[in-house]
């Protein structure tokens, strides 16, 4: 079973927002809860949190904008 990684709506505002970085590897290892990426949003940098557990697979590019909901990658 795969788990989305989607774009969240941090703030009431907010529709879109700045994926600064991965902070795993495409193909990496993730827990529940571990930092996997960076987000800009209007008025910070958030660290957000893997969904589930399992492996990382990247489909978004870092430094690139995209809409709340946004499918980033997954978690096989």
């Amino acid at each position: 079973m795969t788990t989305p990684i989607l774009l969240p709506k941090i703030g009431f505002s907010m529709n879109e927002g700045t994926l600064v970085e991965w902070l795993v590897p495409d193909g990496s290892a993730v827990s529940q809860g571990d930092p996997i990426y960076a987000l800009e949003s209007e008025k910070a940098v958030n660290d957000i949190e893997a969904p589930a557990t399992g492996t990382l697979k990247i489909q978004k590019l870092a430094g690139e904008s995209y809409e709340v909901g946004t499918v980033l990658g997954e978690i096989l």
